[in-house]
């Protein structure tokens, strides 16, 4: 009898402490709140070991340094029992495929179009773990993206989605657009069972991707994906690959955008996830003149910062590239002396994109005066480019 009571007192315990998680993360704006265990993603350091040995992470090397901690929650806190698992809705109120049509705009991706989630959902955590240790009496930690937890994984075995073919988590509720938090305890909560995979044969999330950055369905290489090489990569973008992304300065929507599973998709309730106006679809020539002071001024509580200045506009001045449009080779020209050689390249190609060659061949004087030797490739490529 003792024993049962013991054991009923338990379940009692983890209901109420489940309960009151639950209704924390509703009451401070998470659309969804799933618990998973530790144990519950096996087959994680097996997927991330063959991603590292590919060297899809590209110039990520944070990935393979953290590779144990990553594949694995217990070595990242080997006293934690329960993860709680924290969805919030930043889905568009548009399609935001339909700006690339307008090529003197930049398309921002839609994370990015107002605060930065990771200081809103961190925030907010932080207040649901002050109120359950006091609860509960039990230790907590809270993450986003500021440790090695593999979030997408993790939610997919508490419940909230799946990985689709793309990788990211996808919600038959949510569609593509849940930003993810993570809880990790001591104390032991009741679990949620995982959500299985529905994309079936449907594979255009993987078609719609401009740069043929999956090598197979589930499989990513960031080193071709543009959200990676916009806001992770530094240095000059391959010419080869510049073209297909189009207006894109920062990140890329359309694998999310394609699922068909959006059509359930709501736009966010959260004010601090919704686009501001400037953000929507800003002019290509304006971005190109921010100085470093009025980047972060813009910009300012944005991802987009987070980036710099430098890689922001060597972003910009690809697009510029890839407009077609002759109004943008002023701003262009003048950042072909920038003290960043990434920037004095991109704007190298950009105008050898945007001008007639007879034009482009009259600044040959700068490519007399040029020292860094990937820009002095740049001028020679763009050269025989613009004479073909």
């Amino acid at each position: 009898m003792p024993e049962k009571q013991a054991v009923d007192t338990a379940a009692k315990r983890r209901s109420k402490l489940t309960g009151f998680l639950k209704q924390e993360a509703a009451s401070l704006g998470f659309d969804i709140c799933r618990i998973t265990t530790p144990d519950t993603i096996p087959d994680a350091a097996g997927h991330l070991d063959a991603f590292l040995a590919a060297g899809r992470h590209g110039t990520m090397a944070w990935m393979e340094e953290t590779r144990d901690r990553r594949s694995d929650p217990r070595i990242l806190w080997p006293e934690v029992r329960s993860i709680v698992l924290f969805g919030m809705n930043y889905g568009p109120d548009d399609d935001p495929r339909s700006i690339l049509a307008h090529r003197q705009k930049a398309a921002i991706s839609v994370y990015a179009r107002n605060r930065d989630y990771h200081d809103l959902i961190k925030g907010r955590l932080k207040e649901i773990a002050t109120r359950f240790a006091a609860r509960s009496g039990e230790d907590v930690k809270v993450f986003v993206d500021t440790a090695p937890v593999m979030e997408k994984p993790l939610a997919a075995a508490a419940g909230l989605g799946w990985q689709g073919k793309h990788t990211n988590l996808v919600s038959r509720e949510f569609g593509s657009w849940l930003f993810l938090g993570s809880l990790f305890t001591t104390a032991d909560l009741e679990i949620d069972q995982a959500e299985p995979d529905h994309c079936g044969s449907c594979r255009a999330c993987l078609d719609a991707c401009p740069t043929d950055a999956f090598p197979a369905p589930y499989q990513i290489d960031a080193r071709r994906c543009i959200s990676y090489l916009t806001i992770e990569h530094k240095g000059l973008i391959d010419r080869d690959i510049r073209p297909a992304f189009g207006n894109r300065i920062y990140g890329c929507d359309d694998c999310l955008a394609a699922c068909p599973w959006n059509k359930f998709a709501s736009a966010a309730r959260e004010m601090k996830l919704q686009a501001r106006d400037d953000l929507r679809a800003p002019d290509i020539a304006f971005l190109l003149t921010l100085d470093d002071a009025q980047f972060r001024a813009h910009f300012s509580g944005s991802p987009v910062k987070r980036i710099g200045r430098v890689r922001f506009v060597r972003n910009a001045l690809i697009a510029a590239g890839n407009s077609g449009e002759a109004g943008l080779v002023a701003p262009c020209s003048a950042l072909r002396g920038a003290p960043a050689a990434e920037v004095r390249g991109m704007a190298v190609g950009a105008l050898s994109r945007l001008m007639d060659p007879p034009a482009f061949a009259g600044l040959s004087d700068h490519y007399k005066d040029e020292t860094d030797p990937d820009v002095r490739l740049e001028w020679a490529a763009a050269g025989d480019a613009a004479c073909r």
